[in-house]
């Protein structure tokens, strides 16, 4: 059987534009990120120890290719140098280990950031591929197709709606918890052709490059927590690490996540400086409705014409969810819609809610403070507490 991963181009966009931040930035920064699996998977994750082993191996022997090295640098936002350093490029395997403990699966990757931190989507969509490996492929694809249909027929039906001020507009955002490759190729190639009208692009930059699409992502959460370890005070590490990510893009890529102290200590830190500097923000925990009425109250604060702002909404979204939040907003800013699972992982069998999250940081915990309950993730309670009580939050 073909490995798994077979382009290093099939990953988020935001992996590469991160990376390419912390590459000029902080360059010797080292690193442990860890899987963590969030709920309770049909059969222990553990029995996929070695088939995980050997899809690492494979990856480790991939390189960027010359085409989608000359793809990325086509991006106005890739520097040359940038580029230059893919094309030697390669994963090293002594920074990645798999291991049991019980039915648990662990795998961690420890070592400089810019050699680590890329292991993370590609490791989420090789066990959720094994995974599903051991379901009835035919009767979960049978039933994934009626429901692509399902949901291109409700995007017809709200094309013959009264139109908002702003266009609706969804990306798809699924390729770390996808039922499979070749599932996400269809869906993708599928919606690109029977809603062109709405769907405008997707995090895959291999799938991206293969139909003509926009690649889409800007920064994750691990870009801000790295900060938390970096030669600044804890409680301006989202300012540094906003104003490192403006010089580097100069106006590009300008949709800043939100959450990683959550939304209220984001925004306290999201001055004027700022808000003008950035395009819009990403949602990605807590209530979608409460977190953009806040975001918009804000511009307003400031006197920035919100109609020039666009609000991102990426948590666990589905499509009838995406049109709610389109028609509660549409009037009074730009927004933007990122489906992930729902659009490429959507069969009658469970998806995996898996993550691979930066645990450390030059030899600190670093952590997210979730708006959400079951998001926030650090095995240092001392440090949680900590981070806590500087950024006065409390927990969802």
């Amino acid at each position: 059987m073909k490995p798994i991963v077979h382009s290093l181009l099939e990953t988020d966009l935001y992996k590469f534009t991160m990376w390419q931040a912390l590459l000029h930035r902080h360059p010797s920064t080292q690193t442990e990120y860890a899987f963590v699996c969030r709920n309770q998977p049909a059969y222990p994750l553990a029995e996929l120890r070695a088939d995980v082993e050997r899809e690492l191996d494979c990856l480790c022997a991939l390189s960027f290719g010359e085409d989608e090295v000359a793809y990325l640098r086509g991006l106005r936002f890739i520097k040359s140098d940038f580029a230059d350093f893919l094309t030697v490029f390669r994963f090293q395997r002594k920074f990645i280990t798999v291991d049991t403990d019980g039915p648990t699966l662990l795998i961690r990757a420890k070592g400089p950031l810019v050699h680590v931190m890329g292991f993370e989507i590609y490791v989420l969509y090789i066990v959720n591929e094994l995974y599903f490996r051991r379901f009835d492929q035919d009767a979960a694809l049978l039933e994934a197709r009626k429901r692509l249909a399902a949901k291109i027929e409700l995007l017809r039906d709200f094309g013959t709606q009264a139109p908002s001020r702003h266009p609706f507009e969804f990306f798809d955002f699924g390729v770390r918890r996808r039922f499979s490759g070749a599932w996400q190729d269809e869906v993708v190639a599928t919606l690109a052709r029977e809603v062109p009208q709405y769907f405008k692009g997707t995090s895959n930059v291999y799938l991206a490059k293969k139909y003509d699409l926009v690649p889409i992502g800007t920064m994750a959460h691990e870009y801000l927590q790295a900060f938390q370890s970096f030669d600044v005070r804890l409680r301006d590490f989202q300012k540094a690490a906003l104003e490192d990510w403006v010089q580097e893009y100069r106006g590009d890529l300008g949709t800043a996540l939100t959450d990683v102290v959550g939304m209220d200590a984001f925004l306290a830190d999201f001055d004027l400086y700022f808000a003008k500097l950035f395009d819009g923000l990403r949602h990605d925990s807590g209530d979608p409705v409460v977190w953009g009425e806040k975001a918009l109250a804000h511009y307003v604060k400031l006197r920035l014409d919100a109609h020039t702002k666009r609000l991102v909404f990426s948590d666990g979204l589905d499509v009838p969810t995406a049109l709610a939040l389109y028609r509660h907003f549409a009037d009074r800013t730009m927004t933007g819609f990122g489906i992930g699972t729902n659009l490429s992982n959507d069969t009658q069998f469970a998806p995996l809610n898996i993550v691979m999250k930066l645990m450390h940081c030059n030899g600190q915990p670093v952590a997210k403070l979730s708006d959400s309950a079951g998001k926030t993730l650090c095995t240092d309670t001392t440090f949680l507490a900590y981070l806590s009580q500087v950024f006065n939050h409390i927990p969802a």
